[in-house]
């Protein structure tokens, strides 16, 4: 009992009370802020290898960002990653950020289908789809049931069959051999039906975008209810994003 209460004094609160007022610790990178500082813009071009940074003004697409840092640790007077998770969005420009842009990414309500919400306000079922994922986004997505984040909370769940889900959440590249599968578990979903993309991956096919072994044209058939950004993406930004999509947060704070 006693080696009990250590480790447990050790681990301190696991569960989260309230997943939308979490401070992350400052070295998690989460949106990039774009100083105004002089440089050689052409070299940290150059820099990102998935093209995520372009000039002119410098931006940063957090949809082909992998987060790695090698432009925070070049420029370290022109780029820095802050610890805000909450960066998931259901506008892909949003996910644009500008040279002097210091605002939370946006989240668009007027975007959501009438439909989300009114079926799906209270209760979500998703089903997950690694379509030819690393493994890292699955991990952390499964790290939204356990019990520190604790989704199911708030009524989402996970299902094992499409059959049963109110949606998809996509990760990986969606390669060639995945593209039919995937295709064949969003139409086993019943109408109507959520469209997630999670992680750099899934946005826009990071560092293999250019691959000749990736066919995503099924992204170009479906409408995306939701961006979550990230390599990998967190647990706290893929549940506050949801929550947002099902009408769950009002100026940020939980109904």
């Amino acid at each position: 009992m006693i080696e009990s209460f250590k480790i447990w004094q050790h681990h301190g609160q696991q569960f989260i009370p309230d997943v939308t007022k979490v401070n992350l610790p400052e070295i998690f990178r989460g949106r990039p802020i774009i100083t105004d500082a002089p440089v050689d813009t052409n070299e940290l071009v150059n820099l990102c290898p998935t093209g995520a940074i372009t000039a002119q003004p410098v931006r940063i697409d957090m949809g082909k960002c992998t987060f790695c840092g090698e432009c925070m640790h070049a420029f370290p007077e022109k780029i820095k990653f802050v610890n805000d998770y909450k960066t998931a969005t259901n506008s892909r420009e949003a996910l644009i950020i500008k040279e002097g842009d210091i605002s939370p990414i946006s989240f668009v309500p007027s975007l959501v289908r009438a439909e989300i919400r009114k079926y799906f306000g209270d209760s979500l079922k998703l089903r997950q789809v690694s379509a030819a994922g690393d493994n890292s986004c699955e991990m952390e997505l499964n790290a939204c049931s356990n019990v520190n984040f604790d989704m199911s909370r708030f009524g989402i769940d996970w299902v094992a069959s499409p059959r049963h889900a109110d949606g998809i959440v996509i990760t990986g590249v969606i390669s060639e051999n995945m593209a039919e599968p995937l295709q064949i578990c969003y139409e086993a979903v019943p109408k109507p039906k959520i469209v997630i993309l999670a992680g750099t991956d899934a946005i826009s096919g990071g560092i293999f975008a250019d691959s000749p072994a990736l066919n995503r044209s099924f992204l170009d058939t479906v409408q995306v209810d939701l961006y979550v950004p990230g390599n990998p993406v967190h647990p706290l930004t893929f549940i506050n994003g949801v929550l947002l999509l099902m009408g769950k947060l009002d100026n940020g704070n939980l109904e």
